[in-house]
């Protein structure tokens, strides 16, 4: 699976590359991108070519936190050709379902699950990489533009109840405290943003809906990229959905807007089948989830699906020719 997403992300990094030192088309050049990159915000780059940048940053220059100062530089017009329809939505919760219409033209990787409970909600940032881990910078770059475009709809000085990522935190916490403020949380199990649910909810003084038809129709004019299919349909769908017990046929058909056999028959058209996808993002997930030393062996065969870590033991040595306990003793060391 191809996973493409926007070089917008490169033509802020560039900005911050310059004044850190970094040679910025150097960079780029030397995980195989085009320069153009650099100046192009609608080009389509591969997810894993932008991580590679952003390791190479990091070993050349003591710039930390490359995720979270673009984030804070990043505006709503950095959306590109969906930045006017957002802006025009009539609340917040609104704008969040309209990115997963537009997906094909933001970003493969990035999918966002709001769970709601009372009066708080979590807007939790979901990564489609292809890697065990997505990597800090990555994680924090998707984390804080969302919560840049949590603050074009509800206001420059708005905070959060609170900003969490499931890694731990850095050696500095200088330029998440200057963004994001004091609630700023790590080791948490999960990536993203607490929020009233009043705030989702809230009426953006600013919509209106004659302009918000108005781009609809120009975004309608956007060709669809070919790569996508119903199997990276289905791939996105179960990296949301696995993790919380939700990882069958019907949860994922209901998220698609698909009836189960007709997923099932598109599938099976393609080459593939609703069982072998299902192994495939286990594999990930299970991969992802032991990677984080804060998840216990019995926290991740819950998480993707088993009900006995024995099983989940069997599956994960069959899959990786090794326990999984083995395999996070060897991830480990290799950190070290």
């Amino acid at each position: 699976m191809a996973i493409l997403v926007r070089s917008a992300s490169l033509t802020k990094y560039s900005e911050i590359a310059s004044a850190a030192g970094i040679d910025a088309i150097r960079t780029v050049r030397e995980v195989g991108l085009d320069p153009a990159c650099l100046h192009s915000p609608d080009l389509r780059i591969p997810e894993s070519s932008l991580a590679r940048v952003f390791e190479a940053s990091e070993k050349r220059s003591r710039c930390g936190s490359l995720g979270v100062r673009i984030g804070e530089v990043w505006r709503l017009s950095d959306f590109g050709p969906v930045s006017l329809f957002l802006q025009h939505q009539a609340t917040l919760r609104q704008v969040i379902a309209q990115i997963e219409r537009y997906r094909h033209l933001l970003s493969d990787s990035v999918a966002i699950r709001v769970d709601e409970s009372q009066d708080v909600v979590v807007l939790h940032v979901v990564l489609v990489t292809g890697r065990p881990h997505p990597g800090r910078e990555i994680v924090e770059l998707t984390v804080s533009v969302l919560f840049s475009l949590v603050r074009a709809m509800l206001g420059s000085q708005y905070e959060p109840r609170g900003i969490h990522f499931a890694h731990s935190a850095p050696d500095s916490l200088q330029v998440h405290r200057r963004f994001f403020g004091q609630k700023v949380d790590f080791d948490s199990g999960f990536d993203g943003i607490v929020m009233s649910r009043q705030d989702l909810d809230r009426p953006n003084p600013l919509a209106d809906s004659c302009l918000a038809r108005y781009a609809q129709e120009l975004l309608a004019l956007h060709p669809r990229p070919g790569h996508g299919s119903i199997a990276d349909d289905v791939r996105r769908a179960l990296h949301i959905l696995l993790p919380h017990g939700q990882g069958t046929i019907v949860p994922v058909s209901r998220r698609l807007g698909l009836a189960p056999r007709t997923l099932q028959r598109q599938l099976e058209q393609t080459g593939s089948s609703f069982s072998s996808l299902v192994n495939e993002v286990r594999a990930s997930v299970a991969l992802r989830y032991l990677s984080h030393r804060h998840y216990s062996i019995s926290d991740v065969a819950d998480l993707v699906g088993f009900s006995e870590i024995s099983a989940f033991s069997r599956w994960f040595s069959a899959e990786f020719g090794m326990p999984p306990s083995r395999w996070r003793s060897d991830c480990c060391a290799s950190v070290m």
